[in-house]
């Protein structure tokens, strides 16, 4: 976008990365949130979403000189309601300078129901709302539908709170992202890992004004980072031995073994109080021996699997589960909050593993469940449509199922979730059972059919591509 003359109150199209222009209104930041250093910029807050976030000034365009353009490009429904939400502004403007305000749908009753239920913003930006923590709050733009926060989600604190099981989570206040901000933390964020998941965590720690220094074996996938604002890492030992706390997000127990122990690895760079936090899906006895090298040089160490897939990881909310030191944990808490809508504290090293490996197994079963009751409906004559439909009003209605029946029914398995991974996932998850004595039949039994999946030569398809398996 070209470079424009822009002011306080200037309704523009504002664009963030890789999501498409979107429509807001320049206005004044919360009085605790940093500028961003380097180019100019304006503080945005976008129309029909509980978003907001700075962004340079070249990649904004005034609203009604590019009105046009940008809807014949952008055709989503949440992008419509958007720029409806702009019109009914206007007309409610009437010349006046006013707070930006957003009609309320006339049903919302509690938490506001529908994929884009519209909301107020309420009271404005350079008064922000009573008793909210500024420190907790994301970022979300994207083309996703999924349930409108209430006013008095916005309102509530985020808070660390104490489980019944004896766990403990920082939590946002609801599962979109709230009106405010992230205060980054001062400590230099090292990133090892730019998979489908590592890269949208980078993007919402930079979004959120983390100084971020990164590195991925393919060193291309660090480009559009470093147009971002990260710094490049020549290799991972550099990368541990600049940053007060590393993260790391790879493949499997092979890829994470060899990232810490291999040559130029992280345990090279780790001296007493440099931090390391291993966000892959790996089994209790990879990251137990993770943990001992790197405390046995003086470093500190979390484990840290999160909870989702590529869309939820872009759109920072993850689940993060993790174990190990309690004090690195709560020195995560900004970069957590930037990645994640919510955030578990298991206990000891391990337990972040066994928990990861326990959710992905119920996932992946149920994920080829779906795929042989479509497959089943199909050669039965009955419509796969119709059964999605029907799934959709009971109880095992969820944004997963929907989304994996729609990749289904059009054919589309472009990965959000690779099925390598979720098979590896249901492999360790038995392995799990097995070292207990616990059976895990249904896993085992999912396990078989991603593993034909795989002989089709499915693994780097989403994992909705199980499907495959049952009409082959």
């Amino acid at each position: 976008m070209a470079t424009v003359s822009l002011r306080l109150g200037d309704l523009v199209w504002g664009k963030l990365g890789r999501y498409p222009p979107w429509p807001g209104k320049i206005v004044n930041p919360p009085k605790d949130l940093k500028k961003p250093r380097g180019k100019k910029c304006f503080f945005v807050k976008f129309f029909g979403t509980e978003d907001h976030a700075w962004i340079k000034v070249e990649q904004l365009k005034p609203y009604h000189a590019h009105k046009e353009e940008m809807i014949k490009i952008n055709k989503g429904k949440r992008f419509q309601q958007a720029v409806d939400a702009v019109e009914e502004f206007l007309r409610r403007a009437k010349g006046k300078d006013q707070d930006l305000t957003i009609p309320e749908s006339s049903t919302v009753k509690g938490v506001m129901a529908g994929p884009m239920a519209a909301f107020k913003w309420q009271p404005t930006v350079s008064e922000p709302v009573k008793d909210a923590d500024p420190h907790f709050h994301h970022f979300l733009l994207s083309q996703t539908e999924k349930p409108a926060v209430c006013y008095q989600a916005i309102t509530k604190k985020l808070k660390i709170c104490e489980e019944e099981t004896g766990s403990t989570s920082i939590q946002a206040a609801d599962s979109t992202a709230v009106n405010g901000s992230i205060t980054p933390t001062d400590k230099k964020i090292g990133f090892l890992g730019l998979g489908l998941m590592g890269s949208g965590i980078v993007s919402n720690l930079l979004k959120m004004g983390h100084t971020v220094t990164v590195w991925n074996r393919t060193a291309e996938k660090c480009d559009l980072f470093i147009q971002e604002g990260a710094r490049l890492g020549r290799t991972p030992a550099e990368v541990v031995s600049t940053c007060d706390i590393t993260f790391a997000c790879v493949s499997d127990p092979k890829a994470a073994k060899d990232l810490v122990l291999g040559p130029s690895g992280v345990l090279q760079g780790i001296r007493p109080g440099k931090c390391y936090v291993d966000m892959s899906t790996v089994d209790a006895d990879t990251v137990t021996e993770l943990a001992q090298v790197i405390v046995s040089r003086g470093g500190r160490f979390l484990e840290a699997p999160v909870s989702g897939n590529q869309q939820l990881s872009n759109d920072g909310m993850l689940v993060i589960l993790a174990a190990g030191d309690r004090g690195l944990y709560e020195d995560c808490s900004s970069c957590f909050q930037a990645m994640g809508k919510t955030s578990f504290f298991l206990g000891e090293v391990g337990n972040a593993a066994k928990m990861m490996l326990i959710v992905n197994m119920v996932q992946g079963s149920f994920m080829a469940t779906i795929a042989e009751g479509l497959t089943l409906a199909q050669v039965t004559g009955q419509s796969q449509q119709t059964l999605l439909d029907i799934l959709n009003q009971g109880q095992l209605a969820s944004i997963f199922l929907d989304q994996k029946c729609q990749n289904i029914l059009q054919g589309n398995f472009k990965p959000d979730f690779y099925l390598k991974y979720i098979q590896k996932d249901l492999r360790l998850a038995i392995a799990l059972g097995d070292a207990v004595n616990h059976p895990t039949p249904m896993a085992a039994a999912a396990n078989e059919v991603y593993k034909r999946a795989k002989a089709l030569d499915q693994s780097d398809n989403d994992m909705s591509a199980v499907y495959r398996a049952y009409i082959h």
